[in-house]
């Protein structure tokens, strides 16, 4: 089994799409059912005697979990949203989402979002992982909470850098929640194996710029653009009404679209 692409998000986007053409040369069919079976097991040995679901989030890490986890017998899920969605995203969603999904709204606004200058296409990891807090962590904490779960499931990944726990993919976090990352030690190259063989549909975002290297997120969450009138101008691509709209609340998006006049 080789290894394509290299750690975390230092990965090109074109490279991610490269990598995924050659999948078969870096891994077998074989060697990935075998991964699978293998993890297929340690999820039903971990989840065993609890109530268990996992979050999806429709990116391709969480399309990879939810197969897994349904092969391992657990079906509900939870999706966390808020009100700065591409509708190109939740229009795939509705197509897509598994049947036992959950959706959760937390509620952010384009006038949360003009009353919260700092939170606009964050370019530190302070204000991106603060997205993850406000959006997905508070949804899916509220999730747990009201059906009374014992175990979440993630697709959080070491090779992403993600935290999945200390000496193990089990941690509980201050609120109780009990969180547990059962694709930790897959590859880069193993997932988009899985996409691969599996034939699975990803969302539009990932045909977009830099699709690879933002990952699903709220618009407003939107990374590695270098600059805020770089980022309209990729939103404007995407869905031009985003921009009109934002442009009533935030002097940039005006802005923006007042330079192309």
């Amino acid at each position: 089994m080789g290894e394509i692409l290299g750690r975390k998000q230092r990965i090109k986007n074109s490279e991610w799409i490269e990598a995924l053409a050659k999948i078969e040369q870096a891994v077998s069919r074989k060697e990935l059912d075998q991964l699978v079976d293998k993890t297929v097991k340690e999820i039903k040995k971990k989840t065993r005697g609890k109530k268990a679901a996992y979050a999806w989030s429709g990116g391709k890490d969480s399309l990879v979990l939810g197969e897994i986890c349904r092969m391992a017998g657990i079906a509900s899920c939870v999706l966390v949203i808020c009100n700065l969605e591409y509708k190109a995203f939740i229009e795939w969603v509705d197509a897509h989402k598994p049947p036992e999904l959950s959706i959760i709204n937390t509620g952010q606004d384009m006038k949360w979002l003009a009353a919260h200058p700092q939170m606009l296409f964050p370019q530190d990891s302070k204000y991106a992982s603060m997205w993850f807090q406000i959006v997905q962590h508070r949804g899916q904490a509220k999730y747990y909470k009201e059906n009374q779960l014992d175990m979440m499931l993630l697709g959080r990944r070491r090779a992403d850098g993600n935290y999945v726990g200390r000496g193990d993919n089990i941690y509980t976090n201050n609120q109780g929640v009990t969180r547990y990352s059962p694709l930790s030690d897959w590859t880069h190259e193993q997932m988009l194996a899985y996409i691969h063989y599996h034939n699975l549909e990803m969302p539009p975002i990932y045909d977009w710029k830099n699709g690879y290297l933002c990952g699903t997120h709220p618009w407003p969450a939107r990374q590695w653009t270098g600059s805020v009138e770089n980022a309209w101008a990729e939103i404007y691509e995407i869905d031009g009404s985003i921009v009109t709209e934002a442009a009533e609340h935030i002097q940039s998006a005006k802005d923006f679209l007042d330079s192309l006049k």
